[in-house]
Formats: C-alpha cells, structure tokens, sequence
C-alpha cells in the first residue's frame, strides 16, 4: 500500500506538544491516552505508514518523565468485553498491556478498576493483580457524577477516591477501550494534588477524529464507523469557533461532556488553567504527519468496509446491534461506496457460489470459500473441503504462489492430514474433523523437514502481514486467531458456517 503517513515527523512533534502541555500547568500534567496505547491497528490501517507501536515509542522516549496508570471499568471486567483485534476480554487485555509496558522497560504505577460495586468475577481480577505485586487502587461511583458538583468536587465525591502516589511530572492515564474512567481518574488526582498544594492539570492524547481534518474526511468518518456500536459522531466544535473564530473537529461526547468538565475544573483549578474548548484539552499532531492524503482516504474507505462487514457479523453472534449496522452503511452511502469496493468481496463470493455446485454433487460440507489479495495484486482463493478450511485452503494456495510452486503439488501429505483428523476424531471427539488455519500451520510446520517445499512456503507465509482477506462464512476460533497472527486484514459475511450451535 502507498504511504501517507510520516510516523518520525509525528513521534517528535507529539512528544514537543505533550512537554510544553505539561510546562503550562506546572507541577504535574495527567494526561488520559485515548485510543490503544499498543497495537493501533486501526491508526495503521487508515494511516499507511502509522507505526501502531508509535505510542509505545513516544512513551520509551520519555520514559524519564512519566508514570503510568491503567484503568478499567468494573462493569466490562464483569461482562467480559473484549478487544476485537485480538480476540482478548479487558481484563486480559490489562493483562496483557502491562507485560508489554515491562518488555519496554515501563513499569506500571497502578491500576485502578473504576465504579467499582463489589463484582465477584471483579474481586477475582483484583486478587489477582495484587498478588503479583501490582498496586490496585478501587474507585465506586459517585452519586450524581457528572451533573451534581457540589457531591463530585468534595470529599464524598473526587475526595472519596484513594490517591494515586506519582513521582514524574506527566502522569499517563490509559485503559482498554471508551468508558474505562480514564478522564475521572484524571480530575479525582487533579482534585486531590490541588488540595495538596500541587499544581496539576489534565489533558487528552488524542489521535480520532483529527481536529485538523475537514468533518467529512474519510479518514475522520472511519473512526465514525469503529465507534458505531457506541454511536459517536464526528461534529464542529462549537466552542472552539466560538473562541476562536475557527472549524475544527471533534466528536459528541467530548462535545457534549465539555461544559460540565469545564464546571468541574473551575472548582478545582484558577481560571487562568482552563480549556476554552474541548479540542483544546486534546494533545493531537496526527494531522501535520499526513504525507500523502488520497492515501490515507483511500486507506480510510477501505477500513469503513472492513468495519461494516465486522458490525454485521457481531450482530449475527448476538454481540452488536442492527443500528451500528445500520449507521456504518448510512457512512458508505454517503461516500458512494459500497462492499464490492473491497477487492476481496466478489472473488470470494464466486468461489462460494462455485462451492455450492460441489454441494449439490453430494459433498455437503463444501460450501465455505475465501479470498486473498497478494502484495503484487492478485488474488487467490480457498474453498473447504473434507479435510481443510476454507482459510486453511486459502493460505497454502498464496504461499504456493509466492513460492512459485505447482498448484497441483501437496504441501501437505495425505497421511499427515489424516493423523490429525484421527486424532481430532478418535481422541478430541470433535464433529468436525476438518483442519482449521491454525492446525493447519502447525502441520505444514511439522513436515517441513522431510519436505522442501513445504520448507520454501512457510518461508513466504510472513509476506502475508497486512494482506486483505474476505471470507464466506465467519471464521472459526482457530482460523481467525490463525490470521490475526500471520496480520492478515480480515473480513467475512454475516453466516455460518455450520448448523452446529457450538464448533468445534
């Protein structure tokens, strides 16, 4: 993919802005991370070039300079939410971030679960951090949060909650996903450090929508359609235009919750300290590192497909709702742009169709197809069979072809597949014997010295990151955490594929 994005340009000019932030305040700056802080995959996809580590980056450069806070809602802790690019529930995904904060050389300061009630599968988290060595601090709801000041800005509101010990000057404030407390957490610490004496101030790392950006720019309207399920709209910030005569972007619930975050900070802090606007509590130099922006809108549009796509398919696992279907492809109407933009789409669904004939000859579990777009632009597809995936299929005729192997040629011999089966069969008591992408891997991995040519394809397997993929029916468990792994861009229609309520 063509680049658009200069990832150093931003690294410098993000970290300048975030100093001389935290400069303005004084003492100590909480700055609240929005988005992931690892493995942005959505900035990569609609920024070509965007390093989705560059936070983590950013971060290690200042490591001298900051702390860190994680903080995570009690209620998405209780209902297992998870992060979509991995597969991961919050809590695990906490988990997760802290081991590669470590692998970086960045501790941890603490953790804090927010509106905390006493949760089970809560206090279970909790224990669990605590003895490894990790400080949790718990914070409950306040009664009336965010409309009742005098009970928020008082000792039984922000003064209830436990203070956070920070040593460095900038205090980064993160968590999995929106509705964490993070911005809660931030006010309750600037609370607490001006009754202390302690100059402090808050601001937002910000990276969508991009302030900079016109309201209808596709890379804006693609973080529309991944926040669909929580219905944010990209808007004009009044407040700003009115302070400054100027358009610029942002999005409803800062727009909307501005004037009480405002109310709040004016209990706090003097007057000379506080935001005339909500984009100007944000800390965001996206814009200036676009090298190349047909590119990035290029980029965007496709990532507002894959989002469609994705919404329909939570809403047929019971996971989404029909409205964040609906408001995605209202965004794809509005840019002319449809499912078969995406290259993958028809392919895949020619080579289903095709599979349905085999179907009708008596081979009932042949219905499943996918397709895949190689780096140099073709593109191959998969269809199950008997014994393999779809995807399984799919990725060993790419490596095929990127190896400039025979189509005809076996990667994988009969009696290694069929060992596998007997196996899933005989002793996993599984229904369905056939190998999904992960298994299959793990074969093609096993007979690679005895076989050179399944030794010349795994070598061409890491030129799959960041391919496009569409297949037929959802994925399986197995199958999607295969091609997440390989970093393959995927998609699927909203079916299944079997009759089975539980697969295997």
């Amino acid at each position: 993919m063509k680049q658009g994005f200069d990832s150093e340009k931003y690294l410098t000019e993000q970290a300048n802005a975030i100093l001389a932030r935290a400069k303005d305040f004084g003492d100590k700056l909480y700055l609240e991370f929005g988005g992931k802080l690892l493995f942005d995959y959505h900035a990569a996809r609609v920024l070509p070039g965007f390093d989705p580590n560059i936070k983590i980056k950013l971060l290690h450069k200042m490591k001298d300079q900051i702390d860190i806070v994680i903080c995570i809602y009690a209620g998405d802790i209780e209902q297992k939410k998870m992060r979509a690019d991995f597969g991961l529930t919050y809590d695990v995904d906490t988990m997760r971030t802290i081991d590669d904060l470590r692998s970086w050389g960045l501790d941890v300061k603490a953790v804090v679960v927010t509106r905390y009630q006493q949760q089970p599968s809560v206090k279970s988290f909790i224990n669990k951090l605590g003895r490894r060595g990790i400080k949790v601090h718990t914070h409950k709801p306040i009664l009336g949060y965010p409309t009742e000041l005098e009970t928020i800005v008082s000792k039984d509101g922000y003064g209830a909650n436990s203070y956070i010990e920070t040593d460095k000057p900038i205090v980064i404030v993160t968590g999995p996903g929106a509705n964490s407390g993070k911005m809660a957490t931030c006010l309750s610490q600037v609370y607490h450090d001006y009754q202390k004496g302690v100059k402090a101030g808050y601001a937002k790392f910000e990276t969508f929508p991009v302030w900079s950006l016109p309201l209808n720019h596709a890379v804006n309207i693609a973080y529309e359609a991944a926040t669909a399920d929580l219905g944010d709209v990209n808007m004009v910030d009044p407040f700003y235009l009115q302070a400054y005569g100027k358009t610029v972007v942002n999005y409803n619930r800062d727009i909307e919750i501005f004037p009480v975050v405002q109310r709040i900070c004016s209990r706090i802090m003097p007057p000379e300290k506080l935001y005339k606007s909500p984009t100007d509590m944000g800390v965001n130099r996206i814009g200036s590192a676009i090298t190349d922006d047909d590119a990035c809108q290029e980029a965007a549009i496709q990532e507002i497909i894959r989002r469609y796509f994705r919404a329909m398919c939570d809403y047929a696992n019971g996971n989404g709702s029909k409205e964040a279907v609906d408001r995605i492809k209202i965004l794809m109407d509005n840019l002319n742009v449809s499912e078969l933009d995406r290259d993958v789409v028809a392919p895949a669904r020619k080579a289903a169709k095709e599979a349905e004939k085999q179907k009708d000859k008596g081979r009932d579990n042949v219905f499943c197809a996918a397709a895949l777009k190689l780096p140099d632009g073709r593109i191959v597809t998969g269809k199950n069979s008997p014994l393999l995936h779809a995807a399984s299929c799919c990725i060993l005729n790419a490596i095929k072809v990127l190896a400039n192997l025979p189509d005809d040629l076996m990667l994988l011999s009969p009696e290694v597949i069929s060992s596998l089966a007997e196996l899933k069969q005989n002793i996993f008591h599984n229904r369905e014997i056939s190998l999904d992408l992960g298994e299959t891997l793990t074969a093609l991995t096993v007979s690679m010295p005895s076989n050179p040519a399944a030794r010349l394809a795994m070598q061409k397997l890491s030129m799959l990151a960041n391919c496009e993929m569409h297949i037929s029916h959802m994925p399986t468990i197995g199958d999607e955490a295969g091609l997440r792994k390989i970093g393959i861009n995927l998609t699927s229609e909203p079916y299944f594929a079997s009759h089975n309520l539980l697969l295997d």
